[in-house]
C-alpha cells in the first residue's frame, strides 16, 4: 500500500510540473526579447588606441555618417575605392554603381556627434576589417500593428585608407509593384 501511495504522490508531482511547463511555454510570448538600442554618442565608438585601427574606423565613420546618413555622395571617392566590391545583392560592385544606387538621395547637414539619426550599437575593428552593428526595427509578421528590433551588421575591408569591400545581411529586394492604372 505504501508503494502505491508513493507512486501516486510522484505522479501528482510530475503532473504538476508538466502543467507548469505547459503553462510557461503556452503563455510565454513566442519571441520575447530585450530591445536593441544604440549609444548616445556614436562617434565615440569609431576610435581606437591603435593608430591603424583608428584610421580604419574613421573611414567607416565617414561612410556611415557623411554618406549613408547625410547623403553627401559627392564625397564618396574620398572613402570608397573605384573598385569597391559589394556583397549586398541589391547593389552592383564599383564606385559608379554605388553612386547610382544611393546618389539620388537629397543631402542633409552632416550631424553633430550626438545628433545622428542612425543609431549604432558597436564598432569593432580587426586587421583591415571594421564591423558596425545597428539596431533595426521591423514589422512583426504575426501582427502588422507591432514592431520588433533586431541587429543589422555592415562590414567593410579598408585598403589604402578607403573602403574596398562591403558585406551586410541584405537579401534580394522584392520587385516594386507597378503603379495602379488610373
Amino acid at each position: 500500500m505504501r508503494r502505491i501511495s508513493t507512486w501516486l504522490a510522484i505522479m501528482r508531482l510530475n503532473t504538476t510540473w508538466l502543467g507548469v511547463l505547459i503553462t510557461v511555454f503556452v503563455a510565454a510570448p513566442a519571441m520575447a526579447q530585450a530591445p536593441v538600442s544604440g549609444v548616445a554618442d556614436p562617434e565615440s565608438l569609431f576610435t581606437s588606441p591603435d593608430p591603424k585601427l583608428h584610421a580604419n574606423k574613421q573611414v567607416v565613420l565617414h561612410i556611415v555618417r557623411d554618406l549613408l546618413e547625410a547623403n553627401h555622395w559627392e564625397l564618396a571617392d574620398k572613402y570608397l575605392t573605384k573598385e569597391y566590391i559589394q556583397h549586398n545583392p541589391n547593389v552592383a560592385s564599383g564606385l559608379d554603381p554605388v553612386l547610382k544606387f544611393f546618389g539620388s538621395r537629397a543631402p542633409t547637414p552632416i550631424p553633430e556627434r550626438r545628433s545622428w539619426k542612425t543609431k549604432v550599437v558597436s564598432v569593432t575593428a580587426e586587421r583591415d576589417l571594421v564591423v558596425v552593428a545597428f539596431p533595426r526595427e521591423n514589422r512583426d509578421p504575426r501582427d502588422p500593428n507591432k514592431t520588433y528590433t533586431t541587429t543589422w551588421f555592415d562590414m567593410w575591408r579598408i585598403k589604402d585608407g578607403k573602403a574596398d569591400e562591403h558585406w551586410d545581411p541584405a537579401t534580394i529586394a522584392a520587385p516594386r509593384a507597378a503603379p495602379a492604372a488610373r
